[in-house]
């Protein structure tokens, strides 16, 4: 079962790392981006101008267009790689039916004001099936994607063979696929690490210690367990590279904007100052409004440390004081 032609949706860094892997592999691919500008300059460089400018691209195996309709017209499969801030908005110009097309989902984020996961969205939304949705995850930075560094993937899809098929187009050297069928629990577990990922910068911010740092994410992996079990259920094996591996390298790493992000926070940056010098989308900052939301309405499970980090985002509670209140909970 090959995926066909496939689209890529968005023209940032991640979106970027993915259409390298598959290039490798595959004939071509119709690389949709919003601005006609940076089109013409990604041709002119062969390179994206604007993320992971080192990354040399043969410009003649793709297939450039701005227009949203033509591109997903074009393809058999989509892969779906806009911030999910943005994620909405984006869409809000495809008018052609693309209920047959499979989507990938390659977006670490939940849609804003609607508190739904992507895969929801474009099912109840854009009517796709769900057998025809994957998403794509694991603990990869799109800059070390980009450097050829040793990297997995999981793939996930109820249909084993559509996620082996894609998987295969992005093996390579340097990356490693896995295959999961649990779709909901590895959209939730990307949106999750984005958000330990602050806390865990604000305590390096803070200083307070690689000590606490580690109880914080051992708590966190636990606390990722917990809800994703009460929201969707199902069984999973919660170190798996897609949900451990990732928490912990989004918590730890020096590409995470995530954990730059809160550790400007911990430094004593107020949170909106930290918003506007942040160069790239921090998906945490809504993601933690979402998932609180989601988790008050619905699914009601203990999260003393998505509280703890929506209450300094979003309530003004002073880091220091949220942390020594989280500190007393933690085990």
């Amino acid at each position: 079962m090959v995926p066909g032609r496939v689209a890529v949706m968005g023209g940032g860094s991640w979106a970027t790392a993915l259409s390298k892997l598959m290039l490798q592999n595959m004939p071509g691919i119709i690389w949709y981006m919003r601005r006609d500008d940076r089109i013409e300059e990604f041709r002119q460089l062969g390179h994206n101008p604007a993320y992971l400018t080192d990354v040399e691209f043969p410009v003649e195996k793709i297939c450039f267009l701005s227009d949203i309709n033509r591109a997903a017209m074009e393809a058999d499969t989509l892969l779906m790689a806009m911030p999910s801030p943005y994620f909405k908005s984006h869409l809000a110009k495809l008018t052609v039916d693309i209920s047959d097309k499979r989507v990938v989902i390659a977006t670490k984020g939940i849609i804003p004001d609607e508190n739904m996961l992507i895969s929801d969205y474009m099912v109840e939304h854009y009517h796709v099936r769900p057998e025809h949705i994957m998403v794509v995850s694991g603990p990869c930075h799109a800059e070390e994607v980009a450097l050829d560094r040793l990297s997995y993937l999981t793939v996930a899809s109820p249909e084993r063979a559509a996620a082996r098929a894609f998987a295969e187009v992005l093996n390579g050297k340097a990356m490693h696929t896995l295959l999961s069928d649990d779709v909901s629990g590895i959209e939730y577990a990307g949106v999750l690490k984005n958000v330990y990922a602050i806390g865990s910068g604000i305590i390096h911010g803070l200083k307070t210690g690689d000590n606490f740092q580690a109880i914080f994410l051992s708590n966190a992996i636990r606390e990722m367990e917990r809800f994703i079990t009460q929201a969707v259920g199902g069984t999973r094996c919660i170190c798996d590279s897609v949900y451990l591996g990732d928490l912990l390298v989004t918590g730890y790493s020096r590409f995470s904007r995530n954990h730059n992000f809160g550790s400007m926070l911990g430094r004593g940056c107020p949170v909106r100052r930290a918003m506007m010098e942040m160069e790239m989308v921090t998906e945490g900052y809504y993601g933690t409004k979402c998932l609180y939301e989601i988790n008050s309405q619905r699914v009601h499970a203990s999260m003393p440390l998505l509280d703890a980090i929506y209450s300094i985002l979003y309530d003004g509670v002073p880091v220091v004081r949220a942390m020594r209140h989280l500190s007393s909970e933690l085990v």
